[in-house]
């Protein structure tokens, strides 16, 4: 790309970047920062032509936005559609690679099918430790040259993709090191990670980021954004409802998990507020405006 072809539209949506991705990831400001750096190199056409746009290697416990944050980009960059997500734990064998990339002369395989249908975007690989070391060779072979053959002989070019990968490795260790800084906690987690993975593969990744364990004031963030989310959902059926101050810790204290984080929250969220107003209408109905509480049994309207 030539400099002079960048839009102002291109501009401007690339400042708009960090922003977005703050308001939806909270708590990892040293991983939001260097990833959005590597997004703007990318989309200014500063990445080589024969390499991802940029790379990913996203580390740390579970349930802490490494996931969220390769959707939030995504999504914000090119649309979710565009993402391409596999679970390596599903490709554990050889024969796995076959689904990759076509078992058999005239398939293109998962990976070439997406690659295909997307043009561009992200290819995301979730918990690549458990992937077979076959599998891996195709990582390589992406990070390396932008390049995959499948089973039809067709070499594809993924040069327009960003790749993320995410490991858990060291997370078991990283949530007892939560009360250290979290540069040592990355000095170990790094190790961990460098110690299980291939030293040619680390190598080639662009950026390799150690999320931070959530603290409270940062689960306080995530469960208000989220309670905030499912208030206006309930909103567009017709009723405003005002959260009590009682309910952010009620919520927090059954949506965060020591080991899932914050992945259970949303569901919980979404349980005991539905819950509350589906009682209620049964009951004897609700107002256009009502208080949210917090019960014995759980949430109540009132």
């Amino acid at each position: 790309m030539n400099l002079s072809e960048i839009s102002p539209t291109v501009i401007d949506k690339l400042n708009g970047l960090l922003p977005h991705l703050r308001s939806v990831i909270r708590g990892q400001e040293h991983v939001i920062l260097r990833v959005a750096s590597v997004l703007h190199r990318g989309e200014l056409g500063f990445s080589a032509s024969n390499r991802p746009k940029g790379s990913f290697l996203f580390l740390g416990p579970t349930g802490v936005g490494k996931t969220e944050l390769t959707l939030a980009f995504t999504r914000y960059l090119f649309g979710e559609a565009q993402l391409i997500r596999f679970d390596m734990s599903e490709y554990q064998t050889q024969e796995s690679l076959g689904v990759l990339l076509g078992g058999k002369l005239g398939e293109v395989g998962t990976l070439g099918l997406a690659v295909l249908r997307a043009g561009a975007g992200t290819i995301l690989f979730d918990e690549i430790e458990k992937a077979h070391p076959r599998v891996l060779d195709i990582l390589l072979q992406i990070l390396d040259a932008a390049r995959i053959t499948v089973a039809t002989g067709e070499t594809l070019d993924l040069s327009r993709f960003y790749v993320a990968l995410t490991s858990n490795l060291g997370a078991a260790e990283a949530m007892h090191l939560r009360h250290v800084p979290l540069a040592t906690m990355e000095r170990y987690v790094f190790a961990r990670a460098q110690h299980s993975l291939r030293p040619e593969l680390f190598a080639r990744i662009t950026e390799k980021l150690v999320f931070a364990c959530l603290n409270y004031e940062t689960q306080i963030e995530i469960a208000r954004a989220m309670l905030d989310a499912e208030l206006a959902f309930v909103a567009e059926k017709g009723i405003i409802l005002t959260p009590s101050a009682g309910v952010l810790p009620f919520l927090i204290q059954r949506g965060f998990h020591p080991t899932l984080g914050a992945r259970p929250l949303r569901n919980v969220i979404e349980k005991h507020v539905r819950d509350a107003v589906g009682r209620a209408l049964l009951k004897e109905g609700v107002g256009t405006e009502a208080e949210l509480v917090v019960h014995t049994d759980g949430l109540t309207i009132q």
